[in-house]
């Protein structure tokens, strides 16, 4: 038997309970849609030769999602069933001798260790095919495994197609499966769309090998969440829920405080460093990274791929795709956008939104201020309600704010780039700077001053006269 395993995913679905125009796969689970959960599920087994992922309904939509990983992509045009959609994949398989692992891509819970020990039974067992199983005290909607008298494994029957007393049966057919491919090709030229679907069975392989001769075997899944289908949005939500909460479970073991996790959204990639508190309201989707003893709430986001060091407060604020120095605070309601970069003790306070930007050391931009497309030297303050005005709206180019170390900026300035303000050099509050200031020097770009001494009491009289 070759050891080698190839790995089909079926995902030409459109998903039509989910009543959404997106594919049933390309809706996002804590940052990542479902078929790159799958993906990423799939490409961590071991001794895998290929992954091939059966597209349908908007397929250049679902390839357009996977494009950066590295699986082959085939079509299955119209869309007649699981068997059906197996056989667009024998010229990709043709020659293959070895194990092929079919799995759906609406099932994102299934773990990688969980598929592993599947692969692995299904070997020892020496079957020609294995069907993975689960048992449900109500298995609705579910196809039933069949057994015979000594306990193999003789059919499934999809529930649609059951009598009675099949749709008693508890076991059920989680929809995953592994086939000596050598064995097990003959049969999907022979399958006949003989159900009340009019559809092309991937299921009917089972009786097809029974009939045959060949070895068939079953895996009981341990933990029957796993094999859960995201078919509507309830499910969608439910499979949020239970990613969600063995993430959080798993940081709290490694010794991160969560003060409300019924009240916190954590994503499976999220890694949180030993002594950080997590308040109530905070979500964190995609790939991030904190480190110790770190304060994140309450009621952050925090999106995309973010890396903080240790002593890192986020408080009331949205982060995305940026990476924050040690011992910085972020908040509240801050908004560090894409591109960002916080060195360490840094203040970016009360409503500050940062974009595309290096924040160096000690620096403090603590209110009402717009950073954009800049940098920012070391210990330099930004008065509140400063403005780096980087968009020219008439050529739609973007410019660079320069403002180097030590360089001090006084309220409600704003810097009209290109322009760069050099080190210890000071700007006068309510300036407009449009050249650029020496180092030392202050600049100051305002009207002068002028007192109109009784100007409101004759005005007054002009409009009561």
């Amino acid at each position: 038997m070759n050891n080698s395993v190839k790995i089909l995913i079926l995902a030409a679905g459109k998903g039509t309970r989910m009543k959404s125009p997106l594919p049933k796969v390309l809706h996002k689970i804590l940052g990542k849609t479902i078929i790159e959960r799958v993906v990423n599920t799939v490409l961590k087994l071991g001794n895998t030769a290929e992954t091939i992922v059966i597209t349908g309904y908007k397929s250049e939509e679902i390839q357009k999602n996977i494009q950066n990983y590295p699986v082959t992509t085939v079509l299955q045009k119209p869309q007649l069933g699981t068997g059906h959609a197996v056989a667009q994949a024998m010229d990709n398989l043709a020659g293959f001798e070895g194990t092929v692992l079919v799995l759906c891509g609406d099932t994102p819970l299934l773990t990688e260790n969980t598929l592993q020990e599947f692969i692995e039974t299904h070997k020892k067992s020496g079957s020609s095919l294995t069907v993975m199983s689960a048992v449900f005290d109500e298995p609705a909607n579910y196809g039933r495994i069949i057994r015979d008298k000594l306990g193999n494994i003789r059919e499934i029957v999809e529930e649609k197609d059951a009598n009675p007393e099949q749709k008693a049966v508890k076991e059920v057919n989680a929809g995953v499966y592994c086939f000596e491919w050598q064995h097990i090709a003959p049969s999907f030229p022979e399958l006949s769309p003989g159900n009340t679907q009019k559809e092309y069975y991937l299921t009917d392989a089972v009786g097809w090998a029974v009939k045959k001769g060949l070895k068939t075997h079953g895996y009981a899944l341990k933990n029957t969440d796993e094999i859960m289908g995201v078919n509507t949005q309830k499910h969608l939500a439910d499979a949020v829920s239970t990613l969600s909460s063995t993430a959080i479970n798993r940081l709290m073991e490694r010794g991160v405080s969560f003060i409300s996790p019924e009240n916190t959204v954590v994503s499976p990639e999220t890694i949180i460093g030993q002594g950080s508190t997590v308040y109530p309201g905070c979500v964190f989707e995609g790939e991030n990274y904190f480190g110790e003893n770190c304060t994140l709430g309450p009621h952050s986001f925090i999106g995309g791929n973010v890396k903080a060091e240790d002593n890192v407060k986020i408080i009331q604020s949205r982060v995305l795709n940026s990476n924050i120095g040690a011992n910085s605070t972020i908040g509240p309601f801050s908004h560090l956008r894409e591109g960002v970069e916080i060195a360490s003790n840094v203040r970016i306070g009360n409503f500050v939104e940062v974009k595309k930007s290096r924040v160096s050391d000690c620096t403090n931009v603590s209110h009402l201020s717009y950073i954009g497309d800049a940098s920012l030297g070391r210990e330099v303050n930004i008065g509140a309600g400063t403005i780096t005005a980087n968009y020219n709206a008439l050529t739609g180019e973007k410019s660079l704010t320069a403002i180097k170390d030590r360089a001090k900026i006084g309220s409600n300035a704003v810097l009209i780039a290109p322009v760069t303000v050099n080190e210890e050099a000071s700007v006068a509050a309510g300036s407009v700077i449009t050249k650029d200031v020496p180092e030392s020097s202050l600049a100051i770009a305002r009207g002068k001053q002028q007192i109109i001494e009784k100007w409101v009491e004759k005005k007054l009289k002009t409009i009561y006269k």
